[in-house]
């Protein structure tokens, strides 16, 4: 009977342990994106643009100083990796806010978007006609 309670304290205090070091590892890797489709007036969607995405300073709370520059694929959007950014904002920082410019040709359109950590913010901008 003794033997029985041992094996059980064995096998069950590993188990517990693996159960604790699972659970304290489960950290959110996912990654933060901005994912920008570009349209035209008549909605469709636009290759070639170029989207900039400007860190805007006077939201509250302030975003922090960021530039990033890329270009619309064949499917008319691009996504652009804000885990830059929040690498450098620091733990407590988990949310910033970014003005977004597209220019296409001679056309300029603008656009805002809010970007949390470990998540995907999706903002479609239209070009003018």
């Amino acid at each position: 009977m003794a033997t029985l309670k041992i094996m059980k304290k064995l096998i069950f205090l590993p188990l517990l342990l693996l159960v604790l070091a699972t659970s304290l590892s489960c950290e959110s890797k996912d990654p933060a994106l901005l994912k920008v489709f570009v349209r035209s007036s008549s909605n469709q969607l636009v290759s070639g643009a170029k989207v900039i995405v400007i860190g805007d300073q006077q939201s509250n709370p302030a975003t922090l100083e960021f530039v990033d520059t890329s270009y619309t694929n064949s499917s008319g959007f691009t996504v652009i990796d804000m885990n830059e950014y929040f690498d450098v904002s620091g733990k407590d920082n988990t949310t910033g806010y970014f003005d977004i410019i597209v220019k296409y040709n001679n056309k300029i359109a603008t656009g805002y978007s809010r970007c949390r950590i470990h998540t995907t913010s999706v903002e479609t901008i239209y070009l003018p006609n």
